[in-house]
């Protein structure tokens, strides 16, 4: 029997046929980010970040948000989030974010365990923090009882797929900064935010007060790597040794900056996250005429979130995957990708309107 090693043929273990609308994660890498890597693979490049393509990486991040910033490619969007409030913070420090934050729901303890902070959450009806609401826990400074409130983390687009305006933004930084505390963003799906304002990247972060950033690259088709961006480095302390600490320094660190090189300088990720965009806006235009969907917030990202009558979501996994988002309340969440098609979404809203017609005929019978 002959071997793929034997005849150095490629090995697929998937059917590439099979969509989802679970997670932007989900999808593959775009194609000319693989050609990216491909093209930084020649040769030899100091290892460790003293590579030409971190050096390039540095002067692109400058010319999307400005002079005199600071870039750190890291592994992944944990990373850098603790990475990024650790250099916010003292040992002392707490974090006010909101209640589904993914720092506070998906990141397993990490920006406690790892970080050493605490996060004080504050529910939200649609994930977006205002002043009003940073106020419930942004209180206490001086009382030895109480972790210290010093930083406010929001995220864009948030978790539940809203935006954040450049003028929310300015509110909240203004706010948090006459209080003496300092300002992080979980970028995330930060290309997307942009796409739905029609901004500038710098817009809705630098621009409006913006301390530091995680920037998102892997859920806008890069294979892997975040980027923390110290916006404000005056307010950043020590990333160059906590990003080693963190376990998040690349050794061969080319690959992870020729991918934003590639995402950054052509208009990639605009692109990219305009269409995602553009898949939900049409998944969410069809759900509005479904009798029975009820969607929950805004579509003004990737995604599009609605409750479903019981029974239905499970039946519906059985041909497109996608995740609960509050299994009490039967609200689901649907992702859309930069390699979504219009034929994924059609087929996917076909399902939809089968699976109803089959639950409404149950509860006829």
């Amino acid at each position: 029997m002959t071997t793929t090693a034997e005849t150095g043929a490629a090995l697929r273990l998937h059917d590439p046929n099979v969509r989802g609308f679970a997670s932007d994660n989900y999808s593959g890498v775009h194609p000319e980010i693989l050609a990216a890597l491909a093209a930084a693979n020649e040769g030899h490049q100091v290892s460790y970040g003293e590579d030409d393509y971190t050096s390039r990486l540095h002067a692109v991040m400058e010319e999307h948000f400005g002079p005199g910033i600071e870039c750190f490619p890291v592994f992944n969007g944990t990373g850098a989030n603790v990475l990024s409030l650790q250099s916010l913070l003292p040992r002392w420090g707490a974090v006010v974010c909101a209640s589904t934050a993914h720092i506070n729901m998906d990141e397993n303890g990490a920006p406690e365990r790892i970080g050493g902070m605490k996060l004080l959450q504050v529910p939200t009806p649609d994930g977006k923090l205002t002043p009003e609401l940073i106020d419930r826990e942004a209180w206490g400074w001086g009382d030895e009882h109480r972790a210290q409130p010093l930083a406010v983390s929001i995220t864009q687009t948030t978790e539940l797929g809203t935006c954040y305006t450049p003028e929310e933004v300015r509110a909240i930084a203004d706010h948090v900064h006459a209080k003496g505390m300092k300002l992080h963003m979980d970028g995330a799906r930060l290309a997307n935010a942009a796409a739905h304002l029609q901004v500038p990247l710098r817009a809705f972060t630098r621009d409006a007060g913006v301390d530091i950033l995680s920037f998102g690259g892997t859920k806008n088709g890069l294979l892997f790597g975040e980027v923390v961006v110290a916006l404000n480095p005056e307010a950043a302390h020590g990333l160059v040794y906590l990003r080693k600490m963190n376990m998040q320094l690349a050794s061969k660190m080319r690959f992870m900056s020729a991918q934003f090189i590639a995402l950054l300088e052509g208009g990639l990720w605009l692109r990219s996250a305009s269409h995602a965009n553009a898949m939900a806006s049409r998944l969410r235009a069809a759900v509005d005429t479904i009798d029975g969907v009820r969607p929950t917030q805004k579509t003004e990202s990737n995604g599009v979130f609605a409750v479903l009558p019981e029974g239905v979501a499970d039946r519906l996994r059985a041909s497109f995957r996608f995740y609960d988002w509050d299994e009490a309340a039967r609200e689901v969440r649907w992702m859309c990708s930069f390699d979504t098609t219009e034929e994924d979404v059609d087929s996917f809203i076909a399902a939809i309107r089968h699976e109803l017609r089959d639950y409404r005929g149950g509860q006829a019978g």
